[in-house]
């Protein structure tokens, strides 16, 4: 069996909160994060996945994570790429 691994991007619905993370089980981890489970996002419940990316490699996805929470022209590109889709979740 192949683990994938994923680097998500969640906004909340007023759009002023944003948060990048990474796991193995994409689905589980939204969940987790909407049912309060996760402490620095509880605050900002609801919460919607807008992007995420699939890795084969965890050090990959890790890499790419850390690129996009202390790198802000990386968040910057990112952001452009998905402007629409950013729109759209903050309705």
């Amino acid at each position: 069996m192949v683990v994938m691994y994923y680097v998500y991007y969640l906004v909340n619905k007023g759009g002023g909160f944003r948060y990048v993370g990474v796991t193995s089980d994409l689905k589980e981890r939204v969940l987790e994060h909407n049912k309060g489970a996760v402490e620095s996002t509880r605050p900002y419940i609801p919460l919607k996945l807008v992007y995420y990316e699939a890795y084969l490699s965890e050090r990959d996805a890790h890499g790419r994570e850390f690129k996009l929470k202390h790198h802000g022209s990386v968040v910057g590109h990112l952001k452009k790429r998905i402007k629409d889709s950013l729109t759209l979740a903050v309705l």
